[in-house]
């Protein structure tokens, strides 16, 4: 009897052994190989190779320059560019001044003058010069009295024979002289006393008017839309230029990341075409890798950590993470019914690495396992 309890004993404990073994969890993993984004560089502008900087398998750091080509006549036409906007920055530069103090001060002066010209015109003679004028009509008055008396004795003479006819032209000529002066002074002291023409009048007020609309006009500087029009020039003549530096800039290709030279073919003399890729450079900053899960084990949220490990380092893990997780299956049977068969799809996922990127290298195969974090 003791027998058979100790028999039972001992298979109820290799029940339990065997339970627990099967339940133990195996650690589970995918496996894949390191990837690493490809870059494929060019120009934008293309042209002619000059200078090749960058070997096949060769690490290089972010803004290092890889390719330089021929500028051709780049350089001539950005020369030029700039030319053009210096002459629209001063041409802006002179409208924004407004015109210069000589300008302003003349065209003041010339308003005065003209200001006082109308002034004078509007007023006529002052008193004095009437008194003048008159003064002048009595001094042509007495002359011409004289001449007259002169003239009368002289014809007397004449016609008794006791003058001779060249004292008779001297006395005729005289006489004549002195009414035309007197004249002249009666015409001059009735216009003095009539005061300036109306027509004169109104040619100084125009001339004043035109003066200070012209002092106005530059008191006032150039117009707005003219100002906005040279503003424009400016800006577009810089878009210009600035665009013949980025096409100046295109002519060296850069590495837009530290990475490694993964293809070039090229050699000086070369003819490259505008956006045709040149080399292709990889991203060591950013390797992954690309695994497929079966579905039933696709109880993966994306951002999931995860351990990875490499033949090149045995025993050694890594630390990465979950990225993408496929919406779609792939490898999918014809005909899914069965559990057994659904098991088959599989869905691709993406594993970024965060750890060991500067050991690990693209094109290694590697092991994710997804149940348990670095």
């Amino acid at each position: 009897m003791k027998w058979i309890l100790g028999f039972v004993a001992l298979a109820a404990i290799s029940i339990t052994l065997l339970t627990w073994n099967g339940r133990k969890a195996t650690p589970f993993f995918v496996s894949g190989f390191i990837e690493a984004d490809e870059i494929r560089l060019g120009s934008r502008v293309g042209g002619r190779v000059k200078d090749v900087l960058a070997d096949e398998g060769h690490n290089v750091e972010r803004g290092q320059a890889l390719v330089v080509l021929e500028p051709f006549d780049l350089t001539e036409r950005l020369s030029e560019a700039q030319a053009r906007l210096a002459a629209r920055q001063a041409v802006l530069a002179r409208l924004e001044s407004g015109y210069r103090a000589e300008e302003i001060a003349q065209a003041r002066a010339r308003r005065d003058r003209f200001q006082a010209t109308l002034d004078r015109r509007e007023a006529g003679l002052r008193p004095v010069e009437i008194e003048v004028l008159e003064d002048k009509l009595e001094e042509a008055r007495a002359n011409l009295k004289r001449a007259s008396d002169e003239f009368a004795r002289i014809k007397r003479l004449f016609d008794q024979g006791d003058a001779n006819p060249r004292e008779m032209d001297n006395a005729t000529s005289l006489r004549d002289a002195a009414q035309s002066r007197f004249a002249a002074a009666e015409d001059e002291l009735a216009l003095g006393k009539a005061g300036t023409r109306r027509e004169d009048i109104a040619e100084a007020r125009a001339n004043l008017a035109e003066s200070k609309a012209a002092l106005a006009l530059l008191e006032a500087g150039y117009r707005s839309e003219e100002i906005a029009e040279a503003r424009a020039n400016v800006a577009a003549t810089a878009a210009d230029v600035a665009a013949m530096e980025r096409r100046i800039e295109e002519l060296t290709i850069r590495a837009p990341t530290s990475g490694m030279v993964e293809a070039v073919d090229l050699e000086p003399g070369d003819l490259v075409a505008i956006g045709a890729p040149v080399l292709t450079l990889l991203d060591l900053d950013q390797l992954w890798i690309r695994a497929y899960v079966p579905e039933d084990r696709l109880d993966i949220d994306v951002g999931r950590k995860v351990s990875i490990a490499v033949d090149a380092f045995p025993g050694k893990r890594f630390a990465g993470r979950v990225v993408f997780v496929a919406r779609q299956a792939e490898f999918t049977p014809a005909n899914v019914q069965t559990s057994e068969e659904r098991v088959k799809q599989v869905f691709r996922i993406r594993v970024y690495i965060d750890q060991g990127r500067d050991v690990l290298r693209a094109g290694m195969a590697a092991d994710v396992y997804l149940d348990r974090a670095p």
